[in-house]
């Protein structure tokens, strides 16, 4: 019994957690602003933020942070109006 309310909570924190944000590729923003967005918004190192901008520019979307849902709806607002094209998924 207790190892099915377990199995059962960790299911419910799997599934809490498995939102993200995407950003799309546009032909507006420079790969500087989206790198500065990711660094600021996303608390992702250079390195980390350059692999994204560039995941982003060859397939079109790229996921940059996972987590649940309220705590990514005000880092995606962050992210729109800094011009990107994200969505939480």
């Amino acid at each position: 019994m207790i190892t099915e309310i377990k199995q059962s909570t960790d299911s419910l924190e799997e599934t809490k957690k498995q939102n993200k944000i995407v950003i799309f590729n546009d032909d507006v923003n420079t790969f500087d602003h989206v790198i500065t967005c990711l660094i600021i918004h996303c608390d992702h190192d250079p390195l980390q933020a350059e692999q994204c901008a560039l995941i982003i520019h060859n397939n079109g979307r790229c996921e940059v942070k996972t987590g649940d849902y309220e705590e990514l709806k005000p880092i995606c607002s962050f992210l729109l109006e800094e011009g990107l094209s994200a969505e939480i998924e």
